[in-house]
C-alpha cells in the first residue's frame, strides 16, 4: 500500500510541475499600425481609397483598402521593409528601417521581435503630403505608431 501511495504522490508532483505549452495567449510578433490623417484638418482621420498595398519583394498583398487605419507586418528577417501603397491615380513607396530584437515569450510562443529604432529611410510623395512617426519602438499593436497625412 505504502508503495501505491508513493508512486501516487510522485506522479501528482510530476504532473504539478509541467506547463501547459500547446496554447500561446501571450502577445506574439506586432504589426505597423497606420493611421491616416486629413493633410488639411491634421487632428481628423480621413478613410483612405486604395488599391492595393503591398511588402517590396514579398507575397504579401491587401487589396480595396478603405479605412482610416491599417494593420502591416515588417520583415523579421531583415532590417528594412518596402511598402508600395496604390491608389487610383500613383503609387507611394516607403522604406520602413529598424533594429530587430528577438525576446523569448515562452514555450507556447517562442520568440517574438521587437522592432527599435523604427524611423522612414525614404518615402515618395505623390498622394502622401507628410509622415509621423508616433513611436520608435514597436513591442505592441495596440496603438497606431505611424500617421500618414495625405
Amino acid at each position: 500500500m505504502k508503495k501505491y501511495i508513493t508512486i501516487l504522490i510522485l506522479t501528482i508532483i510530476v504532473l504539478a510541475g509541467c506547463e501547459q505549452d500547446s496554447i500561446c495567449i501571450d502577445p506574439t510578433t506586432p504589426n505597423l499600425i497606420i493611421r491616416f490623417y486629413d493633410f488639411e484638418n491634421p487632428d481628423e482621420t480621413k478613410a483612405i481609397q486604395l488599391d492595393s498595398i503591398w511588402a517590396e519583394g514579398k507575397q504579401q498583398y491587401i487589396k480595396n483598402v478603405t479605412s482610416d487605419s491599417v494593420a502591416i507586418f515588417l520583415d523579421i528577417n531583415e532590417n528594412f521593409t518596402q511598402y508600395n501603397f496604390s491608389s487610383e491615380t500613383a503609387v507611394d513607396k516607403i522604406n520602413f528601417e529598424y533594429n530587430r530584437k528577438d525576446v523569448f515569450v515562452g514555450r507556447s510562443c517562442g520568440y517574438k521581435t521587437i522592432f527599435e529604432d523604427f524611423q522612414i529611410g525614404s518615402a515618395t510623395n505623390n498622394w502622401i503630403k507628410e509622415i509621423e512617426i508616433i513611436n520608435t519602438i514597436i513591442d505592441n499593436d495596440t496603438a497606431a505608431q505611424v500617421y500618414i497625412f495625405h
